[in-house]
């Protein structure tokens, strides 16, 4: 599978299970600042009740009937006085039998009345709960989702620029790895080649065997190298591989260098584009809104309420059909101490803006840093040209000063052995300044600027032109 970098970049973006994570971290907060943007709204439940029960009456008469047989009695001694004289011994007589049968007659009352009654009844309600005042938790929850937004926005965009540093390192390393077996494969063919007319110049009586033991040598130690070079390049494209989750991937976009010096370190450098201080800016606002939350415990809260009995058939005597409100809670004392609360929310707040210091202490640092390894590759790669074409040179002349007898196959050697280390040391700067260049956009948080400095580079090395020394604008 032939991938540009930009391609190989999109295909981990869907395929990273890192960044696919996070990125449902992002969703699961997005849906949890929509969940607390309506916490102003009334709250409004039914529920619905079937109910068996029992209820008891019981009455204390004894009071009562006492007063009433005092009263009784009182009236009936009182009654003969009150007729004329010829009829006060008939009444006499009458309240005597009265008086006789009253014991009787109340002892039939019962000193306690009991009254038992029992129902079944089908209670359904409307009830609804609208906050008039939070004492501020409402805002400060609505601000803490907020937060964990931007919180999850920003782990996601550090954990990508991580994965696209990986894919740098794999994908132009992969190309790196090719270029330099390119280049073993160019030396242990020189060396070869060196070995032949030794052999022959031997066989001529030109040169002792000893010579010829030395080329052999040397053509066997960089068949060696050849076949390292072989290993660490199949190690590379599996490596790549597994990180695109594809079975083999072919990179088309070569090593790249631009000749032109970097922009200033200054211009890299903008605090609120910083990774690590946009993740602890988020967090400083979380704690901030925890501080809020923790206030509110100390203050009232306001509400209006009411309810409505959609059966009033079988209401209770109790129940009211329907009823309205508003109220008013305050807490006067809690069993938690809301004043160490309140000082543990400071605490991590203070603790969340040290910590955004030192995110910008650090991303600034980090960049200068980035900044001189890129620069300093760039400045080197453009000596390693010089070098390569002066090591050719002198291996040229080296060669043909050997094959006329001038020369001996120890400087030969020497120069083939320099020119192999140019050659090397000029694809390894290459992918240091690659490497280093994207370690500088992260710093920055400018990443996604990386195609646009591929784009912009004027040297460029496939690993069948880097073998070869060529560039190409």
């Amino acid at each position: 599978m032939q991938l540009t970098f930009a391609d190989a970049q999109a295909r981990l973006d869907r395929t990273s299970p890192a960044i696919s994570g996070l990125e449902h971290g992002v969703d699961a907060a997005r849906e949890a600042q929509a969940a607390v943007a309506t916490l102003h709204r009334p709250i409004i439940s039914a529920s619905a009740q079937y109910i068996a029960y029992q209820k008891t009456l019981s009455v204390d008469l004894s009071g009562p009937k006492q007063q009433a047989r005092s009263d009784v009695d009182g009236f009936l001694t009182a009654l003969p006085g009150q007729l004329p004289p010829a009829f006060q011994d008939i009444a006499s007589g009458i309240v005597g039998r009265i008086s006789q049968a009253l014991p009787g007659l109340f002892a039939a009352i019962p000193d306690t009345l009991s009254y038992r009654y029992r129902d079944e009844l089908f209670h359904p309600t409307v009830q609804g709960v609208l906050p008039i005042y939070s004492g501020g938790a409402f805002p400060a929850v609505q601000r803490a989702a907020a937060a964990g937004v931007d919180l999850a926005q920003a782990r996601v965009a550090s954990a990508r620029d991580t994965a696209r540093i990986n894919l740098v390192r794999l994908y132009f390393g992969q190309l790196a790895a090719a270029a330099l077996v390119d280049s073993a494969r160019e030396t242990r063919e020189a060396l070869g080649s060196l070995a032949d007319d030794a052999a022959k110049s031997e066989r001529a009586g030109v040169t002792p065997h000893s010579t010829t033991l030395e080329a052999a040598v040397a053509r066997d130690t960089a068949e060696r190298a050849y076949q390292r070079a072989l290993l660490e390049e199949s190690a590379a494209r599996d490596e790549l591989a597994l990180a695109l989750d594809a079975d083999a991937v072919q990179p088309v976009t070569p090593l790249f260098v631009r000749s032109r010096p970097l922009d200033p370190v200054e211009a890299y450098v903008d605090a609120d584009r910083l990774p690590r201080t946009r993740e602890a800016d988020a967090a400083t606002r979380l704690a901030g809104a925890g501080v809020d939350l923790a206030r509110s415990r100390y203050r009232p809260q306001a509400f209006a309420f009411g309810e409505y009995n959609l059966n009033r058939d079988q209401a209770l005597p109790t129940e009211p059909d329907w009823i309205v409100g508003v109220g008013a809670r305050i807490t006067l004392l809690s069993n938690v101490d809301r004043g160490h609360l309140l000082a543990s929310a400071r605490a991590q707040e203070a603790a969340a803006r040290d910590g955004a210091r030192e995110a910008r202490r650090i991303g600034e640092t980090t960049v200068h840093r980035a900044w001189t390894l890129a620069e300093g590759a760039r400045r080197s790669f453009l000596l390693l040209e010089t070098n390569l074409a002066a090591a050719r040179e002198n291996l040229r002349v080296r060669r043909v000063a050997f094959r006329e007898g001038e020369s001996n196959l120890t400087a030969v050697l020497g120069a083939e052995a320099a020119l192999a280390t140019a050659r090397t040391q000029r694809i390894a700067t290459a992918y240091e300044y690659d490497l280093a260049l994207a370690g500088l956009l992260a710093a920055a948080g400018r990443l996604d600027r990386f195609d646009e400095a591929i784009a912009g580079a004027d040297i460029r090395l496939l690993p069948e032109t880097a073998s070869a020394g060529n560039t190409t604008p």
